[in-house]
């Protein structure tokens, strides 16, 4: 039978195959907030960096869109301020890895002061279509006021439609949209699929959405080595252990959890880490299936917004993707999950 996911706070060592969580519309609905640790993350925690100005005038950007802070004066003493372009209902971050689109993005959500607002990656906004439906998907959603997407992708030519007539009918009940992504909206769907033949949906979803550059080196490599951490079978036995002694560890083999991730509905992953302090791999190997290679990258997403360390053995995690799968259309997708791996298991 299998288990349950543990109570917070519950200590031992717990198996992520035997774990099939259950999750409703409600329950999807209200996990739709930012990560633990952006739980706090706000205008004035963001530090910008000086070496790339565009840092600090992205901040300033998005704290007018959210309502803080006087908009530029447009014209002169004793003249009337021309009547600039007609705001747009989104804002899109676009930048590489680790620059702080995720940490402006929660800051707009905590800094906007309205009732119904959601936070969630892109996967798990696309995951929640694929389980409840569209129609019960956008009634769910119809009055919100705010939609924060993290690491905005369209990897496939129904996730082009599904958002671009998702977020089209949003914005025309009055919700406003905040995104992140590594892609300029214009270049969405590029090197993924034959994206000339969905290029009007593409073309007017970036319609809604002001393009806010940010410039910058990726922090979670400043001060860390350029490979996961790899840990002999003894040493990881050890890390289960004191971590099981002080809360809760997983410890799984690699190619059992990949094959579990089969079985579990993506926008459940999340709950697959209730009560985690630590995530144990077993024999880490190479991947061959890019299907489960994506299964992967939204676990790890996952991971990653709970920070919860990984322990592993085998092969280095950052290895996991061939050169093949980095050299196709999904490269950024497997990059960004190589920088998280590295900072986990680094922890």
């Amino acid at each position: 039978m299998a288990s349950a996911p543990a109570a917070s706070g519950e200590a031992g060592v717990v198996h992520l195959a035997e774990r099939m969580p259950q999750l409703g519309g409600a329950d999807m609905i209200a996990s739709l907030v930012p990560p633990p640790q952006f739980a706090d993350a706000t205008f004035e925690s963001y530090r910008a960096d000086p070496a790339f100005p565009s840092q600090q005038s992205a901040k300033e950007t998005l704290m007018r869109f959210a309502g803080i802070g006087a908009e530029p004066v447009k014209g002169g003493f004793f003249r009337r301020a021309k009547k600039g372009p007609e705001a747009k209902p989104g804002v899109y971050l676009d930048g590489g890895f680790g620059v702080g689109k995720t940490h402006l993005l929660a800051a707009i959500y905590h800094a906007m002061p309205v009732r119904r607002k959601y936070f969630g990656s892109f996967i798990e906004y696309t995951a929640l279509v694929g389980a409840l439906g569209y129609q019960k998907t956008v009634e769910l959603f119809r009055g919100a006021e705010l939609l924060c997407i993290d690491e905005f992708e369209l990897d496939d030519p129904g996730d082009t439609m599904v958002m671009t007539r998702l977020l089209g009918e949003l914005v025309a009940s009055g919700s406003r949209l905040a995104a992140t992504s590594n892609t300029p909206p214009n270049a969405l769907g590029e090197g993924r699929f034959a994206a000339q033949d969905f290029l009007r949906e593409i073309h007017a979803m970036a319609e809604s959405f002001d393009t806010i550059r940010i410039d910058g080196n990726d922090y979670r490599h400043r001060a860390l080595d350029g490979h996961a951490a790899v840990l002999g079978d003894s040493v990881y036995e050890t890390a289960i252990a004191d971590a099981s002694a002080r809360g809760l560890a997983s410890d799984d083999a690699f190619a059992d959890l990949i094959a579990h991730l089969a079985r579990v509905h993506p926008s459940r992953y999340i709950r697959l880490l209730d009560g985690l302090d630590l995530i144990g791999l077993r024999a880490v190997a190479p991947l061959d299936d890019q299907s489960a290679a994506l299964r992967f990258v939204a676990f790890v997403d996952r991971a990653y917004d709970a920070q919860i360390p990984i322990r592993a053995t085998g092969t280095s995690l950052d290895l996991v993707f061939g050169e093949e799968m980095l050299a196709g259309g999904y490269r950024k997708k497997y990059l960004r999950a190589i920088s998280r791996l590295v900072a986990l298991t680094l922890d």
